[in-house]
């Protein structure tokens, strides 16, 4: 079967979770190659199989060079365990999950194989080329292209919402969990990738990282937040460590060094260390 086809099916199976981002209204048929509200408004599917939500025109951050490599690193497991983490905390019944600004698709793809495929499963992102390559995966997830400002979706549609290393909207997420539902951020500590950030900024204020601001406003949303720290190194194949420096912004500041080839050579492992933000939805 064609992606359109793949795409189409899997929005006509799970129409009660879409609304028209343009009158907000509740998604009501799948005519020809369009998603269709009430309205008359019709978002078409694209060729690859997924919708563009998005009502302008929105620059992402990642280009396609660095979104494949991280696409390698997180083939060889570079954020397994952050999702091996995830999934302790969620339901295990079949669930809707939300993965917020999903980039290309890894990590939910591993955490819909960790639940035997059991989820209705939904990755979006305003890059073209995140999306591009998450719809070549294989897996049951379904991908789309929105903005997180306005997510196409009903109210308190999802028992999960996921966001890795994400801008937030939290006015939103609360929108479309459902009650009870959950809500599960991953940001960086302060030794997140530090013998990368001691390489590019040996000296200078990149040296440190607090993520003291955005926990702050996390638990103002959400009083009742509980915290797991997940901390571990990452052997580093010799082959994957451009990819290292590629895949990250920390190499974007204007102060970071060029790496050599023997730079490379002595970034043999990369320290993990993040923190899961976890709460529910009233």
């Amino acid at each position: 079967m064609k992606k359109i086809e793949l795409g189409k099916q899997f929005v006509a199976q799970h129409l009660d979770l879409f609304r028209c981002p343009i009158c907000q209204q509740p998604a009501s048929s799948i005519e020809e190659n369009s998603l269709v509200c009430p309205e008359g408004h019709r978002i078409d599917f694209n060729k690859q199989g997924y919708l563009y939500f998005l009502l302008r025109a929105i620059n992402g951050e990642y280009d396609r060079e660095m979104l494949a490599s991280r696409r390698e690193l997180l083939n060889q497991g570079l954020f397994s365990p952050i999702v091996d983490e995830i999934a302790t905390h969620l339901k295990s019944t079949p669930a809707t999950i939300l993965d917020v600004g999903c980039g290309e698709g890894t990590p939910l793809k591993y955490l819909e194989e960790l639940r035997n495929q059991q989820d209705v499963a939904i990755g979006f992102d305003i890059s073209k080329d995140g999306i591009g390559l998450a719809t070549q995966l294989e897996t049951n997830a379904w991908f789309c292209a929105a903005d997180l400002r306005q997510l196409p979706f009903n109210n308190s549609t999802f028992d999960t919402v996921l966001e890795i290393f994400s801008p937030s909207d939290y006015n939103e997420f609360k929108r479309v969990l459902k009650p009870g539902g959950t809500l599960i951020k991953v940001i960086p500590n302060a030794n997140y990738l530090m013998e990368l950030r001691q390489m590019l900024y040996p000296s200078g204020q990149h040296q440190t990282y607090s993520n003291a601001a955005v926990v702050e406003l996390f638990k103002k949303n959400f009083p009742d937040t509980t915290t797991k720290q997940v901390t571990y190194e990452f052997e580093l194949p010799v082959n994957l460590r451009a990819q290292m420096v590629e895949m990250t912004p920390l190499h974007w500041g204007k102060d970071a060094i060029k790496l050599t080839d023997d730079d490379l050579l002595n970034l043999t492992k990369i320290t993990v260390d993040v923190t899961l933000l976890i709460a529910k939805a009233e």
